[in-house]
């Protein structure tokens, strides 16, 4: 069971926010909560959050350098 109510947020999407069905497939479910008014403001990243995430998913391995 996925947890989510597909039903209800497809009405609520296609019904209430007048999306058409391939716009309502092409949302996150974060993306839908905002734009149903669920979803919370978050912070802007922080440098700090910023340098975590290159950590973790660099776009090179270390020591590599552009040519």
């Amino acid at each position: 069971m996925s947890g989510f109510d597909w039903p209800a947020l497809m009405r609520a999407g296609v019904q209430g926010l007048r999306l058409r069905p391939e716009e309502f497939w092409r949302l996150t479910p974060a993306e839908l909560r905002l734009m149903l008014g669920q979803g919370a403001a978050s912070a802007a990243l922080s440098r700090t959050g910023l340098d975590a995430l290159l950590d973790a998913y660099p776009d090179r391995q270390r020591g590599e350098c552009d040519e």
